[in-house]
C-alpha cells in the first residue's frame, strides 16, 4: 500500500500546471492547489494571475486533474498526511467524513472573520452538505443537481413535447424516436465511463427513483433486488440502444462534447453543464436547448446534490495564503469578474443565492437558472429513495468505503454497457462487493 501511494503521489507532482513557478522571490509563498479540470475550474486558473497581482506575496501553482484522477490523488494525499497541497478540491461526499477524521481545517472562523464574504449567502442545502457539526470545512465553488437537457428544435421536428415532469419510460420512448444513427445522432447521452463520480452518479438517481437502494436499514446489500435489476436493465438498454457511440468510456466531458456538437438529442447530467451548453465558444446548440427536471418513476424528484468545493488540509504550510485564494475564488466579487471578463453563462452556478440576483446573469441564464435552483433546493440526500436507508446521499452512499465500492460496481455496469457481461452478472458481482462492505456496519 505504501509503495502504491508513493506512485500515486509521484503522479500528482507530474501532473502540475498553471500560474506561478515552484520557487519565487524571498518572502513569497507558493500555494499549491489540486483542482479538477472542468471548464469552470479552468476559468479560475485563467483568472488567477489577477489574484497574484492583487496579492504580490502569493504565487499560485495548480495541479489540474480529471475527475477520477483528482478523487484518487487528493484522497491519497490527504489521507496519508502527504502535505503536497495547500488547497484541495473535494465535494460534499468527502467534506463531512474528512472533517470528522480531523483531516481538514475548520473554515468557519475564517468565513465569519472575512468582511463581505457572507457565508449565509450560500444555498442552504449546499452549505449544510459541506458542514460538520454546524461548521463549514469546505466552501463551494459551484453546486449542482441533475436535470434533462433536450434539443427543442429536434423535438419540434419530430412532433414531440417534453412533459413538465418527465418519467424515465417517457424519456426512453422519446430517445427511441429521436435516434438517427444514419446521421450520427444519439437519442440521449448517458454516462457509461467507470467511476463512482462518473457513470454511477446518473445511474444512482435512476436506481433511487425506480425504488432501488444500496442497503436496507440493517445494512443488507440490495443490489440484486427486483427494483435495482429493473433500474440497471433500463439504464443499460437505454444507453446501448439510443446512446452515444463508445458509451462505456463516455463520462461528463465526452457527453458535453457530443451534446454540444449536436450529436445527441437529449443529455441527462449535471445542472452545471448548462454553462457549457449555452457558451457559443464551446457549443453549437446555444439557444436550442430546453431544460427539464430529472426524470422520475416512483419518487417525487430524483436530482442529485453535489458541490465542488475548496478545503485546506490540516497539513497545509500556508493556510492563511490558501484562504486568501479560496475566499477570492468563491466570493461574490469573483462572480462579477467571471461575468464581465468571460461571459455571464460562464459563472460557477449553484453556490450563492446572490448569483441569481445579478441582472446580467438572470438574462443570460433565463432558460435554465430556475430549473437549476429548484433542483438543488429539492434534492433530498436524507431520503433519496422509496424505502428507508441507513445512509445519506443521492448519487453516492456517504461511507468511506464507497469510493472503492462505487468504482467497482461502476466497472461492472460499464462492462454490461460494453456487452462484456449481462446486467444480471454485473449485479451479482456487485452484490458480493456491497455485502462485504455492509457486513462491517451490521
Amino acid at each position: 500500500m505504501l509503495a502504491l501511494l508513493g506512485v500515486v503521489l509521484l503522479g500528482v507532482v507530474a501532473g502540475c500546471s498553471g500560474a506561478g513557478a515552484l520557487g519565487g522571490e524571498p518572502g513569497t509563498q507558493t500555494v499549491t492547489v489540486a483542482i479538477v479540470s472542468n471548464d469552470q475550474m479552468k476559468d479560475a486558473i485563467t483568472l488567477s494571475p489577477q489574484f497574484e497581482a492583487e496579492n504580490p506575496g502569493i504565487r499560485m501553482r495548480f495541479v489540474s486533474l480529471s475527475e477520477n484522477e483528482a478523487r484518487a490523488k487528493i484522497t491519497a494525499s490527504v489521507a496519508t498526511g502527504g502535505g503536497e497541497f495547500d488547497v484541495v478540491m473535494i465535494s460534499n461526499y468527502e467534506t463531512p467524513q474528512w472533517a470528522q477524521n480531523g483531516w481538514l481545517t475548520d473554515l468557519q472562523p475564517r468565513i465569519d472573520g472575512t468582511p463581505g464574504y457572507d457565508g449565509n449567502d450560500f444555498i442552504p442545502t449546499v452549505r449544510d452538505s459541506l458542514s460538520y457539526q454546524g461548521h463549514m470545512y469546505s466552501v463551494p465553488f459551484y453546486g449542482e443537481s441533475s436535470f434533462l437537457m433536450y434539443r427543442k428544435d429536434l423535438f419540434a421536428q419530430a412532433g414531440l413535447t417534453m412533459p413538465p415532469n418527465p418519467t424515465w419510460p417517457q424519456v426512453a420512448d422519446m430517445a427511441a424516436k429521436l435516434t438517427d444513427r444514419a446521421h450520427g445522432r444519439a437519442g440521449i447521452c448517458l454516462r457509461g465511463k467507470p467511476g463512482w463520480g462518473e457513470m454511477l452518479a446518473p445511474f444512482d438517481t435512476v436506481l433511487n427513483t425506480f425504488g432501488g437502494r444500496w442497503y436496507d436499514p440493517q445494512w443488507h446489500a440490495q443490489l440484486t433486488s427486483p427494483q435495482v435489476e429493473q433500474a440497471a436493465q433500463f439504464y443499460v438498454d437505454t444507453v446501448r440502444n439510443y446512446g452515444e457511440p463508445g458509451a462505456a468510456q463516455a463520462g461528463f466531458s465526452e457527453c458535453a462534447t457530443q451534446f454540444g456538437q449536436g450529436n445527441a438529442a437529449m443529455w441527462y447530467d449535471a445542472t452545471s453543464a448548462a454553462g457549457t451548453v449555452e457558451n457559443p465558444d464551446k457549443s453549437t446548440v446555444v439557444g436550442k436547448v430546453g431544460y427539464a427536471p430529472a426524470p422520475v418513476v416512483a419518487t417525487p424528484s430524483s436530482g442529485w446534490l453535489y458541490a465542488w468545493s475548496l478545503a485546506i488540509p490540516k497539513t497545509s504550510e500556508h493556510p492563511d495564503a490558501a484562504w486568501k485564494f479560496m475566499s477570492w475564488m468563491t466570493s461574490k466579487q469573483y462572480m462579477q469578474r467571471v461575468g464581465t471578463q468571460l461571459g455571464w453563462t460562464s459563472l460557477p452556478p449553484g453556490s450563492r443565492l446572490s448569483t441569481y440576483q445579478i441582472p446580467q446573469y438572470q438574462q443570460a441564464a433565463a432558460a435554465f437558472a430556475p430549473t437549476v435552483v429548484n433542483a438543488i433546493r429539492t434534492a433530498n440526500p436524507q431520503q433519496p429513495t422509496v424505502g428507508p436507508v441507513p445512509y445519506q446521499g443521492v448519487q453516492f452512499v456517504r461511507i468511506p468505503e464507497f469510493q472503492d465500492l462505487g468504482t467497482r460496481v461502476s466497472q461492472q455496469l460499464s462492462a454490461a454497457i460494453a456487452g462484456r457481461e449481462t446486467v444480471q452478472q454485473a449485479l451479482e458481482q456487485s452484490q458480493q462487493y456491497a455485502s462485504t462492505v455492509g457486513e462491517s456496519y451490521q
